[in-house]
């Protein structure tokens, strides 16, 4: 048992080089993922399926010591592909995810669905692949009023059905059974055309005629007549004898009577979507500063210990393992905490069934922008982090939506750049600060429209003008020990993913400001006015001239601002060797020697002008690239060349509306 990236015999192998592979495959909510979870527990592995950015996790697993490969497949109607991640389920049945075909299908159905359940079964008959029948919902089925006989069902089918109940483990030893046995047979869901077929009392089972596609194009060739796969549904349907469900209220309908109100409902999404700008905010804060000083402070203090012990203190070697690398592994580790908790509240609305309804009611105003519903969440949670909002695009079912979603994320005026709003309007508008800051916020939503309509445009997708489609699942009391496993392992995704980015780039900078250009300094021992980074930012500076503010100050926050908009206050105060003044305070701000070199650097850079080069100043911080860690997320998400493009454009898109705010602001 091996894999590219564990020891030998490691128990944490995801995915096992040459082992037989499982492939799940259900509709979106029929608990394929639940399933998944149980049966690989923590040996999970999350990867982008290739050439897309649809997240695949595989999984490993063993049958009487035999190591197999479980393969999580996005959820799906139909084989048929219209979208990315559709696609990479057609892509999985052709050629898995090692360039070989899955040995067996688990089909996860929905006995509360069962003629559409049936509908995608049928197309994977087609597909030629041996085929295991996993039917869940079969509890809820019962309660309303719907009998599915599982050994029936698999006799009509000719294939083995089995109950699972993943949410309570139930039914697994008979699933390992029947999938022991479906590694050794060959498909019996192929033969007799379905429209010949007469699924006789003598036990003859219903099947449709099949070929084996040797890739993606032959299969969407082989399912372009839907004809046979619907007859054979009704066949089998009526075969099974299948009941309707009894007309009556239930939980769900009467709890949707107030979340899907108009009224009532929209009220209880806003509380929902202001609850989670909270926990990016003012919940996670505290964490994050405790994880944040446990870097900076313990593990710093025994660095410190060892570079001393081995005659390495205070040196450069010293300043880069302090001021560099850990101070990169500080800011990555505090980001954990945060995506962990942002996971795991998506996760639990997802599986109390609410997160359908929330896409629901906010569809029709995401609509306009060429999005559906389900973007609302990532967007709102923007405000608050653009990192967990850009993590918690994943959950966006729709690769187009996902990539506009990304693309939009960095336009959200996110809680760090609140800092920089308040010294910048409190210096140059102290009796209209608050005004200034709340119209930082209109602008940031007035960009993000206009750059969902822009996108609109740029990433058409068949499927944007589709109605919303969605099957609201029943509510149901979420498992937080299964959801805090799958935030868990999203996180260290995260950690893993775009840690290494965050510390390479936060070293790079340190090395800027380490290293000396003027006057008689060492490496690592150099003020800021003296070192490369001050020489960049003077460089850099006249860029900025037609916005109003040619000055090294202000650029130099600037190229600080991409690590973490939150330093860019401390960098101003570092550049001009003033004290820093009290966070968030309007008057602080007003009064500090901060205030008064900003604005006379402003008014002097501006020729005049200080307050309306403090609007375009202002304006870039709101557009330009958030900080490093929203850059990896990014690079993870979308990959590196989409990514430095959108870079790219973000500093375009930043320098020229600064320019227009100072040349139209000059003029007034």
């Amino acid at each position: 048992m091996s894999c590219s990236h564990c020891e030998p015999g490691d128990s944490r192998v995801a995915t096992i080089v040459g082992s037989p592979s499982v492939l799940l495959v259900g509709n979106p909510n029929v608990g394929k993922s639940t399933l998944f979870n149980r049966l690989t527990g923590a040996r999970q592995e999350i990867r982008n399926a290739p050439g897309t950015t649809v997240d695949l996790t595989t999984g490993g697993w063993s049958i009487d010591g035999q190591p197999l490969t479980v393969i999580d497949s996005p959820g799906t109607y139909s084989l048929l592909a219209r979208s990315a991640d559709e696609k990479v389920v057609t892509d999985l049945l052709v050629g898995g995810i090692e360039g070989h075909a899955p040995d067996l299908v688990v089909a996860v159905l929905d006995a509360t669905a069962l003629s559409r359940s049936l509908y995608l079964l049928g197309q994977l008959s087609k597909a030629g692949h041996p085929v295991v029948v996993a039917l869940s919902m079969v509890d809820v089925a019962r309660s309303e009023g719907v009998e599915v006989d599982a050994a029936a069902m698999g006799g009509v089918l000719g294939v083995p059905v089995v109950e699972i109940n993943p949410r309570q483990g139930e039914g697994l030893d008979d699933l390992t059974a029947a999938i022991r046995t479906g590694l050794q047979i060959e498909p019996r869901l192929l033969g007799p055309d379905a429209k010949a077929c007469t699924c006789a009392d003598g036990g003859e089972c219903c099947s449709l005629s099949t070929a084996t596609p040797s890739d993606a194009a032959t299969l969407a060739e082989l399912l372009a007549d839907a004809d046979d796969v619907f007859t054979w549904v009704e066949v089998v349907t009526s075969r099974l004898g299948a009941s309707s469900p009894r007309v009556e209220t239930t939980f769900s309908d009467r709890v949707d009577r107030v979340l899907l109100h108009p009224i009532a409902g929209v009220a209880a999404l806003l509380a929902v979507l202001w609850g989670l700008f909270e926990l990016t905010t003012s919940v996670v804060a505290p964490v994050m500063d405790w994880t944040e000083g446990f870097v900076g402070g313990p593990l710093t203090t025994a660095a410190l210990a060892i570079t001393g012990a081995v005659g390495l203190g205070e040196t450069w070697v010293e300043s880069l393992l302090i001021d560099g690398v850990l101070a990169g592994a500080g800011v990555v580790f505090s980001f954990v905490p945060l995506m962990f908790i942002m996971f795991f509240a998506l996760a639990l609305l997802e599986d109390s069934g609410y997160l359908a309804r929330a896409a629901l009611l906010a569809d029709r105003l995401m609509r306009a922008i060429g999005l559906d519903g389900r973007a609302v969440l990532p967007l709102i949670v923007g405000f608050g982090c653009n990192v967990p909002a850009l993590a918690a695009t994943k959950a966006l079912p729709n690769s187009a939506h996902r990539t506009v979603t990304a693309l939009l994320i960095p336009l959200t005026s996110c809680a760090a750049r609140l800092t920089v709003y308040i010294l910048i309007a409190a210096t140059f508008f102290p009796d209209h600060a608050g005004t200034v800051v709340f119209g930082m916020y209109v602008a940031s939503v007035l960009l993000v429209i206009a750059g969902g309509l822009l996108l609109k445009v740029i990433f058409k997708d068949d499927s944007s003008t589709d109605p919303l489609l969605l099957i609201l699942p029943a509510y149901q009391k979420p498992r937080v020990l299964t959801v805090a496993g799958s935030a868990a392992r999203r996180a260290f995704a995260f950690l893993k993913g775009a840690g290494v980015t965050i510390i390479v780039m936060l070293t790079l900078m340190w090395g800027l400001m380490a290293i000396p250009v003027s006057g008689d300094h060492s490496i690592g021992d150099v003020p800021v006015a003296d070192s490369l980074y001050a020489e960049i930012a003077e460089t850099v500076a006249p860029v900025f001239a037609p916005a109003g503010f040619d000055d090294w100050h202000a650029s130099a926050a600037l190229m600080t601002g991409f690590v973490a908009k939150e330093t860019v206050v401390a960098a101003l105060s570092q550049s001009y060797q003033v004290d820093e003044p009290a966070e968030n305070s309007y008057d602080d701000a007003e009064g500090s020697d901060l205030g008064a070199r900003l604005r006379a650097d402003f008014d002097e850079s501006s020729g005049g002008h200080g307050g309306a080069a403090a609007l375009a100043f202002l304006v870039f911080v709101l557009a330009y690239t958030p900080c490093v860690a929203t850059l990896a997320e990014q690079r993870r998400i979308l990959g590196t060349k989409m990514t430095v493009g959108a870079f790219g454009v973000q500093l375009v898109l930043a320098w020229l509306l600064a320019v227009a705010v100072f040349q139209i602001g000059a003029l007034l």
